[in-house]
């Protein structure tokens, strides 16, 4: 395949082996008001509102965790040890996936963030 520069600035073409074209324009779908199937409009998270500002940082500091915990299991020696606990934590998890209350969210933040920093200290005297 190899790309040739765009004839405007809101189109792409592409040139196949077989000797085929396809071009690739925004501005046909902006005309037929149609969105593209991979740009659509629904968000993964599912179809509803949007999340309020305090959701959304909640959110962020909820992953902020669950990377931090990934990233701390890396020092667990034992194989299975540390598989075990990339399970556990990915259960806890997935277990509170539907919580929306933000007092609910910020409790179980907090006791994660508690119980994780007593996990670290055990596996820093390992």
């Amino acid at each position: 395949m190899r790309l040739i520069p765009p004839r405007g600035a809101a189109s792409l073409t592409f040139r196949f082996p077989p000797g085929g074209t396809r071009t690739f324009s925004a501005r046909s779908h902006a005309a037929a008001g149609t969105i593209p199937p991979s740009r659509n409009s629904r968000s993964r998270l599912g179809a509803g509102t949007p999340l309020s500002l305090e959701h959304f940082l909640q959110r962020s500091r909820v992953l902020s965790l669950y990377r931090d915990i990934l990233r701390g299991t890396r020092r667990i020696g034992d194989a299975a040890t540390r598989d075990e606990t990339r399970r556990y934590a990915r259960a806890e998890f997935e277990r509170h996936r539907g919580v929306t209350d933000l007092g609910h969210i910020r409790y179980l933040l907090s006791t994660g963030k508690t119980e994780w920093q007593g996990m670290e200290r055990y596996i820093g005297g390992m």
